[in-house]
């Protein structure tokens, strides 16, 4: 079924998802649930919203309700639908016509459906929680998606954690496409993060938020422009 989507809905991507490195990060703010964060975020100069699809989610979007604003959002702003370990038929309503540009997921029961959802023709994003109670916590060899996104990890939780890990880990590892770091990013601490690690995008959900689901408008901007002034 998912050879059926029709890519000619397909709208054109936008610059988060094209794969060129910039001289500072794309910024994607993640666990949007509702409009008036979404157009805050937007106007702080963010580049991509994730929307947070996993009902287990304390940011969980009921889509049903979402897809009139999401659709009008700007068309040169990534929107990106995130799951956890979604079943095909899931994944097929995410994908179709063009309310979402790009799909991330988290867990690995999806592992088996990598290939024919890169197929699809749009950009899959692999969330990777880096554990550090194993000496290799990840293998991304067998991806052939779009990007990598690291993240923190915690008991029970998919991501959006709020937890940071040693960033000088990643170093040790060849990754041969668009790396996003995540994980207890904030305004305080993202261009360490930035200097460390030199990413291809940036994404913080916890670390912008008033309560989970709820952002703050002003912390959104803080650490937008704490990104902007990283040094190159």
């Amino acid at each position: 079924m998912l050879e059926a989507i029709n890519r000619s809905q397909a709208v054109a991507l936008p610059d988060f998802l094209r794969g060129a490195m910039r001289s500072r990060p794309f910024v994607k703010i993640c666990g949007v649930t509702n409009r008036d964060d979404a157009l805050a975020a937007i106007e702080s100069g963010a580049d991509a919203l994730g929307f947070n699809l996993f009902p287990g989610s304390k940011r969980f979007l009921q889509l049903d309700s979402a897809r009139d604003w999401i659709s009008g959002l700007p068309p040169q702003i990534a929107r990106v639908a995130v799951g956890v370990n979604p079943v095909l038929a899931e994944v097929e309503d995410w994908l179709a016509g063009d309310l979402f540009h790009a799909l991330q997921l988290h867990g690995q029961s999806w592992y088996p459906l990598a290939t024919g959802l890169v197929a699809t023709g749009k950009p899959l994003i692999a969330a990777i929680q880096v554990r550090l109670d194993t000496p290799q916590p990840y293998d991304v060899e067998w991806f052939r998606g779009f990007a990598v996104l690291f993240d923190g990890y915690r008991e029970g939780d998919f991501g959006g954690t709020g937890e940071t890990f040693p960033w000088a880990i990643l170093a040790r590892f060849n990754i041969d496409k668009p790396l996003i770091l995540a994980g207890g990013l904030r305004a305080e601490n993202v261009q360490a993060a930035i200097e460390a690690t030199s990413p291809y995008a940036v994404d913080v959900a916890t670390g912008v938020e008033s309560r989970p689901g709820k952002k703050d408008h002003a912390k959104m901007r803080d650490f937008i422009a704490a990104v902007r002034e990283a040094a190159p």
